[in-house]
């Protein structure tokens, strides 16, 4: 006979898949904001209640039930073209451009020496071009040209290791594949997240709660159908803290990894070191780590005429971190202090945060450290596009404190609703004033019940100091 906890947290799964798979193929991001959005909380409301069945159900049922929903729920994610985001085309190019020989730091899309690597998938003409995801770019004199890349006219921004990745799906994907190999690679590499967290947790948590991540809306979204390489980024991130706690050397240079995938998990860098008291234990972290980040850059270095940053510092000013008036950036800071001393506030905070972690930090966790300070930084920095949220969804998945998923809630409404008629700055301030909110409630509610877990940064645990073997 099913076990009847087991049964409930598997008919709930089977409803998430369902409106899952409906809602990846609602093509509204530009038409229907407002309907899109619905289907979103409907996804949330039903990851919520899921994953709440789940941790009820017997141990022995619950893992192979998040297997099985981490793959319903990520194959969801393959049932459509990209819908919310067309940075998997840049992806595509950049994978193309270095298969030709080109670093794909020297030239940009729209460059006409790259003319030749074209095709109508990625540039399309005449009315191919029609729609809002379409960018217009120099043709040849009476033609209509244009590109589903954005920002065509500026240099890649990915670090190498993304680059390295673009480069191996784009030989892997058979001619015609279009945005349906990055998509399996992105998918390929969310379950290898989910095998990675359930490994972890077997040894130093609740392997339920590998469900946060494998069964999370963001991830078949974000991770698989709009395939971003962030997925390779967390994938190496989780790895790398589930082996800094006994292999320091291998753990730091995954981490390093993870950092020249997508520069985000640098921040889980003070969790690596949470309780760290010698030197020589630091740098047995941090020099592979950079040794990783310099031998990544090097080749492209190498290979490439002009800067291999490519357009990061042109993204920095145009995302606002150096003003913030002219963004939605710091939105939680500048309710309370004058716009101009947001940046030197959040530095200041995260300064402290990091701090603590490093001083009072359990080494034995340190994603719980290292959740600390993601989840500190985004409510801070209010980010406004929902994907860089994977790297704190699974930091809650192997911390357990499923608070902190408001904040990744909080990303994806401000992204879907930009296009509503409603104000960013009062949409992604309000958001994200909820999530700080919950994730305070959060804290007090497991402080108050003297719950074991769900302490800042890990403090108050017992402190053993593990086995290093490298």
């Amino acid at each position: 006979m099913i076990n009847p906890r087991t049964f409930a947290a598997g008919a709930l799964l089977a409803a998430l898949t369902a409106v899952l798979a409906l809602t990846i193929r609602k093509d509204g991001y530009f038409t229907d904001p407002a309907g899109l959005s619905w289907w979103y909380a409907a996804c949330w409301a039903l990851f919520a209640v899921a994953v709440l069945a789940v941790r009820k159900a017997p141990a022995r049922h619950a893992v192979a039930l998040v297997l099985a929903g981490g793959i319903a729920v990520t194959a969801t994610g393959l049932l459509a073209p990209p819908r919310t985001s067309t940075d998997s085309y840049r992806y595509a190019w950049d994978g193309r451009v270095q298969a030709a020989g080109i670093s794909p730091y020297d030239r940009t899309p729209a460059d006409p020496a790259l003319a030749g690597l074209r095709d109508r998938w990625l540039f399309p003409t005449g009315s191919g071009c029609e729609g809002p995801d379409r960018t217009r770019i120099p043709g040849p004199e009476g033609e209509v040209h244009c590109t589903r890349i954005n920002r065509p006219q500026v240099h890649t921004i990915y670090p190498p290791v993304s680059e390295g990745y673009f480069l191996l799906v784009h030989a892997l994907s058979p001619d015609g594949v279009r945005h349906k190999g990055l998509q399996t690679g992105g998918a390929l590499l969310s379950l290898g997240t989910t095998a990675a967290l359930l490994l972890v947790l077997r040894r130093r948590g609740d392997p339920r709660h590998a469900a946060y991540w494998a069964w999370c809306p963001i991830v078949p979204i974000e991770a698989v159908n709009n395939a971003h390489a962030d997925v390779l980024g967390v994938l190496l991130a989780v790895v790398g803290l589930g082996l800094v706690v006994r292999r320091r050397i291998l753990g730091g240079a995954l981490l390093g990894a993870a950092i020249v995938t997508k520069l985000l998990p640098a921040v889980v860098l003070p969790g690596a070191l949470s309780g760290v008291r010698r030197a020589r234990d630091a740098a047995a972290v941090l020099l592979p780590a950079a040794a990783v980040v310099a031998l990544s850059y090097l080749p492209y270095v190498l290979a490439s005429d002009g800067s291999v940053l490519g357009f990061l510092g042109g993204y920095a000013e145009e995302e606002g971190y150096d003003d913030p008036s002219a963004s939605n950036r710091y939105a939680l800071l500048r309710l309370v202090l004058p716009d101009d001393w947001a940046p030197a506030a959040l530095i200041a905070v995260m300064l402290v945060v990091v701090l603590h972690v490093l001083r009072h930090g359990d080494p034995e966790r340190p994603w719980s450290g290292a959740l600390l300070v993601t989840g500190t930084a985004f409510l801070l920095l209010t980010p406004g596009y929902s994907w860089y949220a994977l790297l704190l969804v699974a930091l809650v998945a192997l911390d357990g404190s499923w608070e902190w998923l408001a904040v990744a809630v909080a990303g994806a409404a401000k992204y879907v609703g930009v296009y509503m008629g409603v104000k960013p700055d009062g949409l992604g301030t309000t958001v994200y004033a909820l999530a700080a909110g919950v994730v305070l409630a959060g804290f007090f509610v497991a402080r108050a019940s003297r719950s074991p877990r769900r302490t800042l940064g890990g403090e108050g645990r017992p402190r053993t100091r593990p086995v290093v073997r490298d």
